[in-house]
């Protein structure tokens, strides 16, 4: 098996930084060539955002965002391996005030969350489950989530992608880099 390489941070106020990682497939990695394009694609949008991270794994994605100036980052992750990691490298990042990790189940979590609203909503689940699917319906039924003018990005492997129904939000764009297809969805009225 190929080991894999620790996740760093690529740019902002933590570049460089390298992240603890897990072996196995428990997380769906993301690589600096997918993470940088899609933090170009949001760009300067991202400063003062609020941005969560249903399915934080190692922090990659979550600890980038606020590298590069939000806010604040909600990260959810449910296994506690993962968990674990995630909080030694928000900790380690010396983020805990603007990073918060919170072991909970994305799709409760996606479906019930009414205390705060996000600029953005990253979903890259355990692949070829179709549960990219089930958080974008959570999200669909619990628009509120995401704010007026937020979008949620999901990352999936394109073989996984079908189209989806959604009431209150249609597809903007989507970019594939090799193995890897980033949805960008917006609210549809927006």
């Amino acid at each position: 098996m190929k080991k894999r390489t620790a996740p760093r941070i690529i740019a902002g106020k933590l570049k460089g930084r390298r992240l603890k990682s897990l072996p196995g497939n428990i997380t769906r990695p993301i690589t600096d060539r997918v993470k940088e394009n899609l933090f170009n694609i949001i760009g300067t949008d991202i400063y003062g955002c609020s941005f969560l991270d249903a399915f934080g794994g190692t922090g990659s994605v979550g600890i980038e965002a606020f590298s590069r100036g939000a806010e604040y980052v909600q990260l959810l992750e449910l296994n506690l391996k993962p968990y674990l990691i995630l909080k030694e490298n928000v900790s380690a990042a010396k983020a805990e005030g603007a990073i918060s990790v919170l072991k909970a189940d994305a799709l409760k979590y996606l479906r019930s969350n009414s205390e705060r609203s996000y600029d953005y909503i990253f979903i890259a689940p355990p692949q070829y489950h179709g549960i990219w699917k089930e958080a974008l319906q959570a999200i669909d039924q619990n628009a509120s989530i995401l704010s007026k003018d937020g979008d949620i990005i999901v990352q999936i492997d394109p073989k996984e992608f079908q189209e989806i129904k959604l009431s209150h939000f249609i597809e903007a764009s989507r970019r594939e880099y090799g193995n890897t297809l980033l949805l960008f969805i917006s609210a549809a009225n927006s």
